[in-house]
């Protein structure tokens, strides 16, 4: 396809030589900031040498950033790569309004649908656009592989571009570049809540498809900007002819050295690939939750073809540094111990004190002023960290070490799991997605506020007549979904009443073994029984077969359930209230009691 291009170039090179200049372009971009948008004094990094609270992130800070970044540069892009909304309660109050405010700060060159962006279905990604369209910016709209239907779909009314559009092209320095957009497909479909008549198309072919259209329309500088995760955009570039450059998202993956900061990254900024042609490819991605701009500089050759990328992911701090003192309490350090914090970002370039822009402080600020009216509502307390997992040992908390993690899996996923079935009352067992568990609990003062942040999603609890062999073939279904790279991590299943030995290394049907019951009034566990009817309590969303639960869409499609109207995050919050204090389970009722890989 690209033959032209390397006449081309052979034919400018012999013309000019020492003349011709690559072309200069610059990409900002961010991802997966799921409504995160005021900073978070949770994180810590190894600085100086010693564990330091930091204030990091926050959507000013961002805005400040892109416009610093900007600065001297005449070629500039301002990406973003999906996953935009929910998360946070700044969506669960305001829709996507408050999201939408602060991108329209940074007025994006082009916005990438991610599958989060339909989990209040079609109508609810449709009001968000709305507000996002409110703005002076109209921020393009990219998703090349969704297609709703026209006529029937919120998101179509009209036409099949009223609000998405599968490409953009914008002129930079006189470079015609393409930018296309790409969802995850299978995954936004049945880990989401798009409507049924809604197509997600391919991603490879659909990718290449726009591409040759751009291509044949002299755009040869190609970009995809991709909700698709990192490995997936690393397989895309080198089954895709003509692409240049792959910004992404979905899968919130570090890259960047971070080792000395205490973070684990996963590949280098930017990742190098070669496309179909044999030609570079530039990947590069910017973790979640508003913490870090990717910044990414490109020389073309004349023709168009990638001759250089480098770059920096920018890590945002606040002027905010805390550690232990001598009775264990994080202090607020002072004197020398600060400049030496200080010292130690200024000569880390990928760490930056940043001051939010003002305005969009002053924006954030109208919002923040009623989450925190619901926020702030103390409801009990946690006795000691409950770590975040998905599959065991895979290393998703940010507060405990994956050996804590390895054989039983998410200490919080399972207490959810209690929860709910103790709320449902008339449950035997609980079932819940990993990924509908968001955030690690640490010990002490647990909110409303927290619980939201725990369980952002709109979900309510269900209950299901089935059997014990359903049961197992549901358990067998979301974990075969959990591993396949096209699937989600967020599907491994955590239970309450149910408990199971995991072999991933067999084949699907036979993973589980040793499945065992026990009910909220045994004392003792049994063998599940196979033909035995049980109530089980889950959310709605993987009621209907979401995220890879396909024997609970069939059950549900057969008449099987009925819907408790009791709200998931709710639940929880009336559980806590209800308890008063926490504590973390017996081991003996973790639903994984061993997992072999």
């Amino acid at each position: 396809m690209r033959l032209f291009k390397t006449i081309s170039l052979l034919i400018s090179a012999a013309l000019t030589l020492g003349i011709a200049q690559a072309n200069q372009l610059t990409i900002l971009h961010i991802n997966d900031h799921h409504s995160h948008l005021r900073a978070d004094g949770r994180m810590s990094l190894n600085i100086g040498g010693n564990n330091t609270r930091v204030r990091s992130g926050g959507f000013p800070a961002i805005v400040s950033t892109f416009d610093k970044l900007s600065e001297g540069k005449s070629n500039v892009l301002r990406l973003h790569a999906g996953d935009a909304i929910t998360g946070d309660l700044y969506y669960t109050l305001f829709k996507g309004e408050a999201d939408a405010a602060l991108m329209n700060e940074v007025c994006f060159d082009a916005f990438a649908l991610g599958n989060h962006e339909f989990d209040d279905g079609d109508a609810g990604l449709a009001n968000f656009l709305d507000f996002l369209n409110s703005g002076d910016c109209q921020t393009p709209i990219l998703a090349a592989n969704v297609s709703p239907e026209v006529g029937v779909s919120p998101l179509t009314k009209n036409s099949a571009t009223d609000y998405i559009q599968p490409f953009t092209v914008i002129n930079k320095g006189g470079m015609k570049i393409g930018i296309i957009g790409i969802d995850i497909a299978t995954k936004t479909k049945n880990s989401s809540s798009p409507d049924e008549s809604t197509l997600f198309l391919d991603e490879t072919e659909t990718a290449q498809k726009y591409i040759d259209e751009l291509a044949a329309d002299g755009v040869n500088h190609i970009i995809l900007l991709t909700h698709y995760q990192y490995q997936n955009d690393l397989k895309l570039a080198e089954n895709l002819r003509g692409v240049d450059i792959i910004v992404g998202g979905d899968s919130h993956t570090l890259l960047g050295d971070f080792k000395d900061l205490g973070l684990n990254s996963k590949g280098p900024y930017p990742t190098m690939a070669k496309n179909a042609d044999g030609e570079p490819v530039c990947v590069v991605q910017a973790w979640q939750y508003s913490q870090i701009v990717g910044e990414l500089n490109v020389d073309f050759s004349n023709d168009g073809v990638v001759e250089t990328c480098d770059g920096l992911p920018h890590m945002m701090l606040g002027d905010s540094f805390k550690r232990k003192n001598a009775d264990g309490d994080r202090v607020e350090i002072e004197g020398t111990e600060r400049q030496a914090v200080l010292d130690a970002i200024n000569a880390d370039p990928k760490l930056h004190l940043v001051e939010g822009d003002k305005d969009a402080e002053a924006l954030l600020a109208g919002f923040s002023s009623k989450v925190d009216e619901l926020k702030a509502a103390k409801i009990g307390n946690i006795s000691e960290d409950l770590c975040l997992e998905r599959i065991p040992g895979q290393g998703k908390s940010k507060l405990c070490d994956v050996s804590q993690t390895a054989a039983y899996g998410s200490d919080i996923s399972n207490l959810v799991s209690h929860a709910f079935r103790d709320m449902a009352r008339t449950s035997d067992i609980a079932i819940q997605n990993a990924g509908g568990v968001r955030i690690d609990v640490p010990a002490g003062d647990f909110t409303i506020g927290d619980a939201y942040k725990l369980l952002p999603f709109s979900n309510t609890l269900v209950e299901l007549k089935m059997s014990g062999e359903e049961i197992k073939n549901v358990l067998e279904d979301a974990l075969d979904y959990a591993l396949n790279p096209e699937g989600s991590t967020g599907a491994y299943p955590y239970a309450a009443g149910v408990r199971w030995h995991v072999d991933v290394s067999r084949d699907k049907g036979s993973r589980f073994s040793g499945l065992e019951f026990k009910g909220p009034k045994d004392g003792t566990w049994t063998e599940l029984d196979m033909d035995r009817i049980y109530t089980v309590v889950t959310n709605n969303y993987i009621s209907s077969g979401r995220d890879g639960y396909l024997t609970f869409g069939t059950i549900s499609k057969e008449g099987r359930v009925t819907n408790t109207y009791l709200d998931y995050a709710q639940s929880f919050v009336d559980y806590v209230r209800k308890v008063g204090t926490v504590d973390k389970l017996d081991k003996s009722d973790y639903s994984t009691q061993s997992f072999k890989k």
